[in-house]
């Protein structure tokens, strides 16, 4: 036999036990009450329901004759006290407001001049005064304020939690409850200045208040407007309806035995906290002209006049508006927006963000912001978009077209059950929170409000996720959908954006060249083919991603002619559909490079190494080289062809370190690593088919050991993407073969390695540089061991041993390259390291080098190889070192400047304050000189004086947006500082 507890644990108590002692406390009339279980078993929360009911009884018996006569009443009371404990205190501490919820007048929305009546009438003033006061301003007065203010709350939370009230209707309650209260506030400060009459004072609503969308607990933002009345000094007025609004915060915020109402937050004022809290309509005027950003502007598409003098209210309003709708002309106005997108996406506090009803993924800001943004662009011609309540703009931006009916209906949906969601979480202890509990028990009682009985829990969650989800698609998709159809036949049998309306929305993301963006829309998306439908699904999105980009156009362009290669085949579509990472990487990549992209157009497969972090990480030389030799050994008899699908192998692997650069995954000294090997591992396929071809042609064996020796940044594994390939050729005839022959053929095989790199092809070109061998152009272009030793033991001059320092073995015959380095060691790493008077010499070179090599025009602070501080300082400091002193310390034996400068302090050769400084800037302007050519997809050494090119390279180095001044900033204080480096270290000045 089921005893009661366990009947009433099955009817929805969480503590049965519980529930039948509470139930026997009330009286046999209440135990029989049938009425009275259905509706506590009906409550969100049965068990808090009865807990509070039980209170309430101790403090006034007659409360439950009462349910049983009214079942309104009964549904209403017990509704409230199953949502929200702190109502139930509240009305036991308040037995009388109980009775507010029976009767007709229980379910009829009172006006905002009611409430307003009722709330001035609780401080003792008079509503039909023109400037109403309160008896006084003291605690009596405020709970009074705070009393009536709730039972207001109270009654409009009963009409919330049965259906009697809509989601608009009670926000719009509750905004003009905030009213009154702000307006009774405003006659409690009035009662403690008497000179309140020298000056008209208006309440703006901001917000959500201003908006008429209020939540149950919200800080109510605000903005002050005033006026002397005729006669008045504007000085004194100012600072009497400074204390006014002083007041009336005060009033509703300071903590009293009923507590505060809520904060009221005025930091939306011109100059936010840092400005005066009151200005004239003429002082807001001045500074919205002048001063203000678009997020501001954002800001007062809430405002609404709510208490104070109504006629300056709406002046207020006027004025305002008249600049509001215009604010998509204003200068920065794309900047301003993209800074407002990044903020949508600012970080929540750790572990909240994916329970934040208002900042996660999907939430209501999201959707709040995607609207506001829509009316901000076109609201200005489209007078229909002019409205302050959030699902109010979106009906209307759906009526005209802007966005589409289905996204509209499901975002409405979203937006209204997320609202619903915040006001039942805050109404459970009436606070200020975002966040969905974790707890079952809180989680119970959220998905049972929201009529859930089955399985409470699993339903809520799954359908708060569904919404978030759904809320965060639409929002990706909001700004972005209706560009399609302005440009492309769509299935959806709705109102398209015009292509002045598509326009203007494609110049407020960023995009420069409008019109040309809509053409390329139009030509991926138009048609009825399977890879248009993709692209119609993937668009929406990616025009978000690369309005992110800093460079919206180009990646748009890049886009398409990428697709136009690739959209016939199979997987290309299928895998930036599928894979959200891939598409957004390659998004950011297309709208920052113009390198990626060249290299994409020519290798379109390698799209599919964005897929995975693994993929960018650089491969080893040995895996290079032999795929290399493999595709060299694939075309044995054209050396042509062979070359061409080794810079394929090439172009792949540019691409490769490339994103793994721009992605951050790799640092610049691994950049230069990467891109050197790769060169190596070019010139020896290249080497191989050269050698080949010329034996082919000769018909008979090389006859002579061949190298190439690694010079300046190739040899110092510091390759950037524009830089050519200094190298040496060196031969060794074989045994018995006269050196005459042997010469004519290494020549052969020089010559031709050089043309083969040199093919005109669609990749970056790998230019053969031989002009720091031996007396440089007028020498020979291949010498023997024997010739190098005859040269270096006669004619060396300091810049040549100087030179050598880099020099290493990049490809061939690796006896003769080892021979040649150990024939170099002596000069370039002398035993008493090099006299004083080569030292001058070298010191004399660099000056001159300064003065005499800078391009014409060249701003030398901002050249990034021969200005102060730069790479060549760098590195002639470094090498000066080792000339001096590599001789006796082998540590100091490397071809790599940073590794030269480490050891140097290892050795005690340099401080490691001096060392950082030379490393800093050494990596700075290697970093500098890789964007620019990343960027602009060809090198130059100068930071570009032109804005936008230096905005496009400050953000591909990480930059946030409008900082291409802090690029130049931070790169000139370096630079500086290694320069005073350079000075005492290298000229000893």
């Amino acid at each position: 036999m089921q005893t009661t507890a366990g009947r009433l644990a099955r009817l929805g108590f969480a503590d049965g036990a519980r529930a039948e002692r509470l139930l026997d406390e009330l009286g046999p009339e209440a135990v029989g009450d049938l009425g009275l279980l259905d509706s506590l078993v009906a409550a969100a929360d049965p068990d808090l329901a009865l807990t509070s009911l039980n209170r309430l009884a101790e403090r006034d018996p007659g409360v439950l004759g009462a349910l049983r006569s009214d079942a309104g009443l009964r549904a209403r009371l017990l509704g409230v006290f199953g949502v929200s404990s702190a109502l139930g205190d509240h009305v036991v501490k308040h037995p009388e407001h109980w009775s507010l919820l029976g009767g007709a007048h229980a379910v009829r929305r009172p006006t905002a001049q009611e409430l307003r009546a009722e709330l001035l009438l609780a401080v003792g003033a008079e509503p039909d005064d023109p400037e109403p006061r309160a008896a006084d301003a003291g605690t009596a007065t405020l709970v009074a304020l705070r009393v009536a203010y709730r039972g207001r709350l109270l009654r409009l939370a009963a009409r919330d939690v049965t259906g009697e009230a809509s989601l608009t209707e009670s926000t719009a309650e509750l905004s003009d409850l905030a009213g009154a209260a702000l307006e009774a506030g405003l006659a409690v400060a009035r009662s403690e200045h008497a000179e309140s009459g020298s000056v008209r004072l208006a309440v703006i609503g901001m917000g959500k208040c201003g908006a008429r969308e209020l939540n149950y607990i919200s800080d109510v933002d605000v903005v002050f407007v005033a006026e002397p009345c005729e006669g008045v000094d504007e000085t004194k007025a100012l600072q009497s309806a400074t204390r006014l609004a002083q007041g009336m915060m005060r009033a509703c915020s300071v903590s009293t035995p009923e507590g505060s109402l809520w904060e009221v937050d005025a930091a939306l004022r011109p100059e936010g906290k840092a400005g005066p809290l009151v200005r004239t309509l003429a002082s807001h005027q001045a500074y919205y002209r002048r001063w203000a950003k678009t997020w501001e502007f954002q800001a007062l598409l809430k405002a609404r006049p709510v208490a104070g003098d109504s006629d300056l209210g709406e002046q207020y309003v006027a004025a305002m508006n008249e600049m509001v709708w215009q604010a998509a002309t204003r200068d920065r106005f794309v900047e301003d927006v993209q800074a407002m997108r990044r903020r949508v996406e600012e970080h929540v506090r750790a572990g909240e963000a994916e329970r934040q009803l208002k900042l996660g993924p999907g939430g209501l800001r999201d959707i709040e912001f995607a609207v506001q943004l829509l009316q901000l662009v076109h609201g200005r011609l489209d007078p229909l978009l002019r409205r302050r309540g959030t699902l109010s703009a979106l009906a209307a931006l759906s009526r005209g077209g802007y966005v589409g009916r289905e996204d509209a209906k499901a975002l409405a949906e979203a937006y209204t059950f997320l609202r619903q969601v915040e006001h039942l979480i805050q109404l459970h202890r009436l606070r200020r929170t975002h966040v969905v509990p974790e707890d079952a028990g809180d989680l119970r009682r959220l998905g049972r409000s929201l009529g859930m009985t089955s399985d409470p829990v699993g339903e809520f969650t799954t359908r708060w996720r569904r919404h978030a989800m759904e809320a965060r698609r639409l929002h990706e998709k909001l700004f972005y959908r209706p560009l399609l159809q302005a440009v492309a036949r769509l299935p959806e049998s709705e109102a398209r954006l015009s292509t002045a309306a598509a326009q203007a929305r494609l110049e407020a993301l960023g995009y420069t060249d409008p019109a040309g963006a809509l053409r390329h829309i139009s030509a991926l998306t138009s048609g009825v083919s399977r890879r248009a439908a993709i692209q119609r699904t993937l668009l929406p999105v990616m025009l978000g991603w690369f309005a992110d980009a800093p460079d919206p156009d180009g990646g748009l362009l890049g886009f398409r002619q990428v697709s136009d290669k690739l959209g016939a085949t199979p997987w290309y579509l299928r895998l930036l559909r599928d894979e959200t990472a891939v598409a957004s990487r390659l998004a950011r990549l297309l709208g920052t490079s113009r390198y990626v992209t060249g290299l994409l157009l020519h290798a379109p497969d390698a799209v599919a190494m964005l897929g995975s972090d693994a993929e960018l990480a650089p491969r080893p030389a040995e895996a290079l080289l032999a795929e290399a030799r493999a595709t060299v050994g694939r075309h044995p008899t054209e050396a042509e062809s062979a070359v061409a699908a080794v810079r394929g192998l090439r172009r792949r692997e540019l691409f490769r370190t490339a994103v793994a650069d721009l992605t951050g995954h790799i640092d610049i000294e691994q950049v230069g690593q990467a891109l050197s090997t790769l060169n190596d591992t070019t010139i020896q396929a290249a080497l191989d088919a050269a050698i080949s071809k010329v034996e082919m042609e000769r018909r008979t064996p090389l006859g002579t050991r061949f190298a190439v020796i690694a010079m300046g940044r190739l040899g110092g594994f510091e390759s950037s993407y524009g830089s050519d390939a200094d190298v040496m050729f060196v031969h060794a005839p074989l045994e018995g073969v006269p050196e005459r022959e042997a010469t004519d053929a290494a020549f052969a095989v020089a010559n031709e390695l050089r043309r083969l790199l040199a093919l005109p092809a669609p990749d970056p070109p790998l230019l053969i540089d031989p002009d720091l061998r031996p007396e440089g152009r007028q020498g020979p272009l291949v010498r023997t061991l024997a010739s190098y030793a005859a040269y270096y033991g006669r004619w060396s001059s300091p810049w040549e041993s100087q030179a050598l320092l880099r020099a290493r073995l990049s490809a061939g015959d690796r006896w003769i390259g080892t021979a040649l380095l150990e024939l170099a060691d002596p000069l370039r790493y002398p035993a008493g390291g090099i006299p004083d008077a080569a030292v001058l010499q070298i010191r004399k070179l660099k000056a001159r080098m300064e003065a005499e090599r800078l391009p014409r025009g060249a701003d030398p602070a901002l050249h990034t190889k021969l200005g102060p501080g730069g790479l060549s300082d760098v590195e002639w400091v470094a090498q000066l070192i080792q000339l001096r002193h590599a001789g006796r310390l082998p540590s100091l034996r490397t071809t790599r400047t940073l590794e030269t400068l480490r050891a140097a302090v290892a050795e005690g050769l340099l401080t490691a304050a001096d060392e950082a400084s030379l490393t800093q800037a050494w990596r700075f302007a290697s970093r500098v000189r890789d964007a620019i050519v990343l960027v602009r997809g060809r090198a130059a050494d100068s930071i570009p004086v032109g804005l936008r090119e230096r905005a496009l390279i400050s953000r591909a180095m990480g930059y946030p947006q409008d900082a291409s001044e802090d690029l130049v900033d931070d790169y000139r204080r370096v630079t500086r500082r290694a320069r005073r480096v350079v000075e005492r270290v290298f000229y000893e000045d």
